[in-house]
């Protein structure tokens, strides 16, 4: 009901099909029914991360040209004093208390539900322009139509056999707008969404128990939290019947914890991008039976889900026009991945120079994606990643892959995480290893330092690495508080080495 009001006053405002409209609302129900009210009316949604900061705000909000804004009193005001979208925006509506000059969205909730738009649209047609992170370079606008969504949609509630009437844990906003299609009730806790890494675990509990929730996703920050709260506890989280964690690699401790709290549930590690979502996933049990089977290069993130093609490319600078010119790696080889199907993302808006390093003709009616990723896949099909192509580190004698040579040195009791970063310029670029140790055992670094450079001289693949940092906390991007901003960490280092 109150999506169809909404749907009424926007309309009198003069929104309608083809009008972009950035929503910048706090997570909750008003979120979920402008958000829907606006595909009801055929407007595009504008959806960026307030956390990236004022300049890629600015930037994104004159690249995507909105006419119409829907956002909290704080939103207005910034976009008022440092002139977000003046040029392109008519139309402005406030939530919260009455905005002098505004129209008020709670003033709608009053209005008739009289209502003669229509809820069937075609596929093609853009339902939302939803920015990147920036956590690997300026956030790009990733254009989603309506059939993108829909096969985003069905792709998820097949993978995890999500059921009607199951309950959503939303710690992550933009996900809570598959809820609706995929008939789940959405419970918001109470967090900073801004700042999963530095949540209230008590908060998230509490939410999980009073509301039985079946569905959570959580990202490995957030996860991580959890389960350094509830380690030695006796907590169960019966309700749970699965838990998702995307973003950045998960560590196997963590997901062991997290564990520990379910009954007969699992933890699973999705795989995607804001252009192509889902792409694979795993269960915390394959994940588990493939570090006790083997060895492996990189951090596995299950098989490609039904309908999606992964190819490995090699690693290249350069665009790619078609992916019939380009042959494939052999099996193991690290590469570059491209990926293609009904839930990948066919341009970016208002980027041609994006749209020609990252789009690549696959048919005459399809594009595929280069994802900007590097990993190989193994005999049964499975993608192992391997870290992204902007991160390796060339040095005259190897090429040095984030995420393989960060797990040989995070299995050390001591460290939380590591970070392979160079300095320099490529081909000749010095490795430096950035550590983050786990609590309490900064006082012991002269000791981790001469353990690590031992792992690092033992492991042909690490031997170059003969420089370590310990930083008190690495720069990670504002959506999950888990991907690192390496580009900012080398920066670091670099000051540091001299």
């Amino acid at each position: 009901q109150r999506r169809c009001r909404y749907a009424n006053g926007l309309a009198k405002l003069g929104i309608e099909k083809g009008t972009r409209t950035v929503v910048m609302l706090r997570p909750g129900p008003d979120f979920l029914a402008v958000c829907f009210a606006l595909m009801r009316l055929e407007a595009i949604m504008v959806l960026v991360d307030p956390g990236m900061g004022k300049s890629y705000l600015a930037k994104c909000l004159s690249e995507s040209a909105p006419q119409a804004f829907i956002g909290i009193p704080l939103a207005h005001c910034a976009r008022i004093v440092l002139g977000w979208g003046a040029s392109s925006i008519k139309i402005n509506v406030c939530s919260g208390p009455p905005w002098p000059g505004i129209t008020s969205l709670q003033k709608m909730v009053d209005l008739p539900n009289q209502s003669n738009t229509k809820d069937t649209v075609s596929p093609s047609d853009t339902a939302a322009i939803a920015f990147t992170s920036g956590s690997t370079g300026p956030p790009k606008g990733v254009v989603i139509s309506y059939g993108i969504f829909e096969a985003q949609c069905r792709l998820l509630g097949e993978a995890f056999d999500i059921r009607p009437g199951e309950v959503d844990l939303a710690t992550f906003p933009l996900f809570a707008l598959f809820d609706p299609a995929l008939q789940m009730t959405t419970v918001f806790p109470e967090m900073n969404f801004s700042k999963p890494g530095r949540v209230h675990p008590p908060n998230i509990i509490q939410a999980i128990q009073e509301n039985r929730v079946t569905h959570m996703f959580g990202s490995p920050a957030l996860l991580r939290r959890i389960a350094n709260f509830t380690r030695g506890q006796t907590l169960k989280l019966p309700s749970i019947k699965r838990v998702l964690t995307a973003g950045a690699p998960v560590s196997l401790y963590v997901i062991g914890d997290i564990l520990k709290l379910l009954i007969d549930a699992q933890v699973h590690t999705p795989y995607g991008a804001t252009e192509a979502l889902p792409i694979s996933s795993i269960s915390s049990d394959e994940l588990f039976k493939l570090e006790a089977e083997t060895e492996r290069i990189g951090v596995c993130v299950g098989r490609p889900l039904p309908g999606i093609k992964v190819r490995i490319v090699p690693i290249s600078e350069e665009p790619i026009e078609n992916l019939g010119d380009v042959s494939n790696c052999d099996l193991g080889e690290i590469g570059e991945l491209v990926v293609a199907g009904p839930n990948v993302s066919q341009k970016y808006d208002q980027n041609p120079n994006a749209n020609m390093l990252s789009k690549v003709l696959l048919n005459d009616n399809q594009w595929a994606h280069r994802l900007g990723d590097l990993g190989h896949l193994d005999e049964v099909g499975r993608i192992w990643f391997c870290g992204r192509k902007t991160h390796r580190v060339v040095t005259p004698n190897s090429t040095l892959f984030t995420v393989p040579i960060e797990s040989i040195f995070n299995k050390h009791t001591a460290v939380q995480r590591t970070a392979l970063v160079g300095i320099r310029k490529s081909p000749n670029q010095q490795p430096i290893l950035c550590v983050e140790l786990n609590p309490g055992k900064s006082l012991h670094r002269r000791r981790i330092r001469k353990e690590l450079l031992q792992i690092a001289r033992e492991n042909p693949n690490t031997s170059e690495i003969k420089k370590i940092l310990f930083h008190r906390g690495f720069p990670v991007d504002v959506r999950h508080n888990s991907k690192i901003f390496r580009e900012k960490l080398a920066q670091w280092a670099a000051l540091k080495v001299g």
